[in-house]
């Protein structure tokens, strides 16, 4: 198993397989907008500019379940994202990470990266997950460390076949 085996639903409502991004190096990371942690948003573009042509994405997951700090539509999502950060990079449905509602794909990443102290449970907004290009859970980086922190192994990452 591996992350190409699930499908996400984008933010007019269409179904995305993860499959479309065999071969690519992911950045995966539940976000919001009202989030001491929002302008991370313009380190995972800046990240995104500096890597996608070399086969990189950063796919968000916008999560209303710390704080109430994503309460918008996903339209209204896609513009605060658009006209606050010039976000490029796909930010998809609103989704749930913990709990029994949790979106398969998250089930699985948290299974793959443990936490602090081996913990599952995601701690808060902008919890990131790098996935190699075959599909498979290589790190977790906590919801502090600015996505400028990731880079070294998100380039290692690009540098494996």
């Amino acid at each position: 198993m591996s992350v190409y085996d699930f499908t996400v639903e984008t933010a007019d409502g269409q179904l995305k397989p993860l499959s479309d991004y065999r071969g690519k190096v992911l950045l995966i990371v539940n976000t919001a907008s009202r989030c001491g942690f929002t302008p991370q948003y313009a380190g995972l573009q800046k990240l995104y500019e500096a890597h996608h042509e070399k086969g990189f994405e950063v796919l968000a997951f916008p999560c209303n379940q710390f704080g109430g700090q994503e309460p918008g539509t996903n339209e209204e999502i896609q513009t605060f994202c658009k006209v606050n950060y010039q976000v490029t990079f796909p930010v998809f449905a609103k989704i749930e990470v913990n709990g029994e509602h949790a979106h398969p794909l998250y089930k699985y990443l948290k299974s793959q990266e443990k936490g602090v102290l081996g913990t599952e449970a995601i701690k808060w907004n902008f919890t990131k997950f790098l996935v190699d290009r075959q599909g498979n859970v290589i790190k977790r980086f906590a919801p502090n460390v600015p996505p400028e922190a990731c880079e070294p192994d998100i380039v290692a990452a690009l540098n494996q076949p």
